[in-house]
């Protein structure tokens, strides 16, 4: 069996963040190619669900450390703890979610043990001549996508922004747990936590969300959003914004879609007023049904879109608000002759 693939989790607020199993189930698929096994870190204080579900996603061992620590988020502590495992483990490649918690340990890990380290990846291969890891982002402000290897140092490093992957399906599957317990020495930390302050409750987390209404510039003005806002309210969804329109302060930044913003991929995403710059699309390519609408028959969005609209948004969105609001006032009458709306 050659060298494994890590997978280190995001544990927040004592839940497995749906970001591991969308690694879990992405270390499977480079495992397999590899020959390889499939080993998962788990550390926390107080967790939730059973590290047992890992499992079910793809793992074949989790190494489970659980210790008062890790209350809070300390990244010196991870750092230390990752680094040790590394070491014991000697893992072929490491993964680890492109969040606040894997953004900030990752390079550390990867300062500590000497090798290198790629971020925000859209996209994980295995080179079959080589069995290299192919790590794909984006380079050069976004405007080209480039394939990095790390041929000359261990482990292959790399931090994936959720929604990039799929969860896959829950399979039904059994593993080993394996306790790892922490030494003083990996507890030692020149950093002093001062505060600790949640995300305020009720804040929306657009990668969340089944639909999405995005907006661009081709709104033309802030009010604009109050149009996809309508939109999104009849839909139930959330709104998202290109960074053009973050950029003019017509949204908060949290609705950022893209490279720089959030990778999502909802059941239904809107583009409207969105040209399509690359930065953009593959901050949503992903998404299950693409609506797209816009004025410029050449847009870029249209080569996405499953569904495209050539014309004037101010036209084209209230008059698919109207509709949707006829649709969802009608009942609906099953073969039993029973109306339901």
């Amino acid at each position: 069996m050659n060298p494994s693939v890590m997978v280190y989790t995001e544990i927040r607020n004592g839940s497995i963040h749906p970001v591991s199993y969308e690694l879990t189930g992405k270390a499977r698929e480079l495992a397999d190619k590899l020959n390889s096994e499939v080993v998962v870190v788990t550390l926390f204080n107080k967790l939730e669900e059973k590290v047992e579900d890992l499992f079910s996603f793809g793992a074949d061992r989790v190494i489970v450390s659980q210790d008062e620590c890790f209350r809070l988020f300390n990244q010196e502590i991870h750092t230390n703890v990752m680094s040790a495992l590394i070491l014991q483990e000697q893992p072929q490649i490491v993964l680890a979610p492109a969040t606040t918690g894997g953004r900030t340990v990752l390079p550390a890990v990867a300062g500590t043990i000497h090798t290198g380290l790629t971020a925000d990846c859209t996209g994980l291969d295995i080179e079959e001549e080589s069995d290299l890891l192919l790590q794909t982002r984006p380079a050069i402000g976004g405007n080209i996508m480039a394939t990095i290897k790390t041929p000359h140092h261990r482990p292959q490093m790399a931090t994936v922004r959720p929604k990039t992957f799929k969860i896959p399906e829950k399979r039904s599957a059994s593993g080993v747990v394996e306790p790892f317990y922490l030494n003083d020495d990996m507890k030692q930390t020149t950093i002093e936590i001062l505060d600790y302050q949640p995300l305020e409750a009720g804040a929306e987390n657009i990668q969340d969300k089944d639909i999405i209404v995005s907006g661009g510039k081709g709104l033309k003005r802030k009010e604009g959003f109050d149009l996809l806002k309508q939109l999104a309210d009849i839909l139930q969804g959330g709104i998202g914004a290109s960074r053009p329109t973050i950029e003019a302060k017509w949204m908060e930044y949290p609705h950022q879609v893209g490279l720089s913003g959030k990778v999502v991929s909802p059941k239904l995403y809107f583009a409207i007023g969105i040209s399509g710059a690359v930065q953009h699309i593959a901050g949503m390519e992903t998404s299950e049904i693409i609506v797209s609408v816009n004025k410029d028959p050449d847009a870029s969005i249209f080569q996405v879109s499953d569904y495209a609209f050539c014309g004037d948004l101010y036209d084209i969105v209230p008059k698919m608000i109207e509709q949707l609001k006829e649709k969802l006032a009608k009942p609906v009458s099953d073969k039993e002759g029973e109306s339901h709306v």
